[in-house]
C-alpha cells in the first residue's frame, strides 16, 4: 500500500469546484485491507487522516491538505431483485443509469448532480424534489476507526435527517459500501421523471464551477420568531418544498445575487450557489461565504449555515 501513497497530490480537479491546494500525502483506497492499513500507516505517522468522495460539496484550503487524504474508490455494482449493492466510491449517475436499466425506481431526483458519489450522498443525506437518499437506504457497511473493523448499520441507525446522518457528526465511521431497496417501476415513466428533473436543473442552476448549495435551507418558524414582520412581508407566501425557506431567498432579497469577490461570485442563476468564474480561490469563497452571513445577521436577523463542507482549514 505504502507504494500507492503520492506526496504533494494537487486536489482542486477532484472537486466541482476546482479550487484548493494539494495533499500533503495521497493515496486511492479500493480495498477494504487497503482501508485498515491507510489507518494503521497514519497512527504510525502521527498524522491526521481526510476522507474524499466525489468533492461535489467541498471547498478546499489554498494551503491544501496536512496529513493523508483518502479517496475512497470501492466501485462495487450490482443488482439483487429489487436490491442494488454500491460502493461508497460509485458515482450517483452511473447508479441511477443501472437503475434505470432495470427499472428501479428512487434516484430520479438525482440526475444532473454532478460527480456525487454514494459515500458522499449518504453522508449528507443528499435529497432533492422531496427525496431524499434515506429513502431507499437498507443497511450501510462502515469502517469504525475506533474498534478498527467493518460493521453493518442498519438505516435506522443511521440517524438520517436534513442533509445530514450519523457519519456527518461522527468521524469515526467511514463509508464503505450500501445496499440500496428500490421498488420496481414503469421504466418509461422513471424515464420522463429523470428527464424532466434535469430539465429543471439545466435551467435553475449554474453551468460554471460550484460546489452546489452553499447554505441549508431554513426553518420559516424560527425566522418567524427573530423577524415576524419580515417574515409576513417577503416569506411566509414563499416556503418551498418539505416546508423550508430556500436558502437561496434570502440571498436573493439581500441583493447579492452577481456580487464578486476576486473570482467567486454569487450565481445570477441561483442565489445560494458561489461559483469560480476562473481563478477564485478557497480565501475568496469564505470571504463571501462571510459577507452574505453577516449581511443576512444584520439585515434580516437571520444566521445562514453552511451546507457545504470545509478540508484543510
Amino acid at each position: 500500500m505504502l507504494k500507492k501513497i503520492k506526496k504533494n497530490h494537487p486536489l482542486a480537479d477532484l472537486t466541482t469546484f476546482k479550487i484548493g491546494g494539494s495533499a500533503e500525502y495521497f493515496i486511492e483506497i479500493s480495498a477494504k485491507d487497503e482501508l485498515k492499513e491507510a489507518f494503521d500507516w497514519v497512527k504510525e505517522k502521527n498524522i491526521q487522516i481526510s476522507i474524499l468522495g466525489g468533492g461535489s460539496n467541498l471547498l478546499i484550503s489554498d494551503q491544501g491538505v496536512k496529513g493523508l487524504v483518502v479517496l475512497i474508490k470501492n466501485e462495487k455494482l450490482s443488482v439483487h431483485g429489487e436490491r442494488m449493492t454500491v460502493g461508497a466510491g460509485v458515482s450517483l449517475s452511473k447508479v441511477l443509469s443501472l437503475a434505470i436499466n432495470y427499472s428501479l425506481s428512487g434516484l430520479e431526483w438525482s440526475n444532473g448532480i454532478p460527480r456525487a458519489t454514494i459515500g458522499g450522498s449518504i453522508r449528507g443525506n443528499a435529497e432533492a424534489f422531496s427525496c431524499s437518499m434515506s429513502d431507499i437506504i437498507e443497511t450501510v457497511e462502515v469502517f469504525d476507526i475506533k474498534k478498527n473493523k467493518f460493521e453493518i448499520l442498519s438505516c435506522n441507525m443511521c440517524s438520517f435527517g436534513y442533509r445530514k446522518s450519523i457519519f456527518s457528526e461522527n468521524k469515526n465511521l467511514i463509508i464503505w459500501e450500501t445496499i440500496l431497496r428500490m421498488p420496481r417501476k414503469d421504466k418509461k415513466q422513471i424515464e420522463e421523471i429523470v428527464e424532466k428533473n434535469l430539465e429543471f436543473r439545466l435551467d435553475k442552476y449554474p453551468r460554471l464551477p460550484s460546489a452546489g448549495s452553499v447554505f441549508k435551507n431554513l426553518n420559516p418558524e424560527k425566522i418567524k420568531k427573530k423577524n415576524p414582520l419580515f417574515f409576513d412581508r417577503e416569506i411566509k407566501d414563499k416556503i418551498g418544498r418539505q416546508g423550508l425557506v430556500g436558502a437561496g431567498l434570502i440571498i436573493d432579497l439581500l441583493g447579492l445575487k452577481g456580487k464578486t469577490i476576486g473570482g467567486a461570485k454569487v450565481s445570477l442563476e441561483h442565489a445560494n450557489h458561489i461559483v469560480n468564474t476562473g481563478k477564485a480561490t478557497a480565501d475568496e469563497v469564505v470571504q463571501l461565504i462571510s459577507l452574505i452571513k453577516t449581511q443576512a445577521r444584520n439585515n434580516f436577523k437571520i444566521d445562514l449555515r453552511e451546507e457545504i463542507q470545509y478540508l484543510g482549514f
